[in-house]
């Protein structure tokens, strides 16, 4: 399946938030922390704000990295929310929600006061948005 973007760059801010994610839950590896990222934006209701993301850090990895084995059941959840949100499918689109959800999806994560270890991954739930 076509992923939205072949290479995934992020901002300085995510860096730091994944370095601080990293810390609380021990693991050790960007890809797995953003695919939970992701994920945790794609659940919320609202669509992410349509502002431009930097791309000024070293962290980049590539589409393969970043999903594993789960990169096919990525691009399709992907899909289903931009389809949803009545967004469109089109290879631009993708790319820029891909890139909004994941940045989105970080600072959610780092940001969440009771992801205090990993275990707590787990029982996240939409509701538990700081914004919200």
């Amino acid at each position: 399946m076509e992923p939205p973007v072949e290479r995934i760059r992020l901002s300085l801010t995510a860096k730091e938030q994944l370095t601080k994610l990293k810390r609380i839950t021990k693991i050790e590896n960007w890809n797995i922390l953003c695919r939970w990222a992701l994920c945790r934006s794609l659940c919320e209701p609202t669509l992410p704000s349509p502002v431009p993301i930097p791309t000024d850090s070293n962290v980049e990895m590539t589409w393969q990295v970043f999903g594993g084995a789960m990169c096919d059941l990525l691009v399709v959840a992907l899909k289903q929310r931009c389809h949803n949100d009545q967004l469109g499918t089109d290879p631009e689109t993708l790319a820029t929600q891909f890139r909004l959800h994941l940045h989105r999806g970080i600072g959610y994560l780092a940001g969440d006061p009771n992801l205090k270890q990993i275990e707590d991954l787990i029982t996240l739930r939409p509701s538990q948005n700081p914004e919200t």
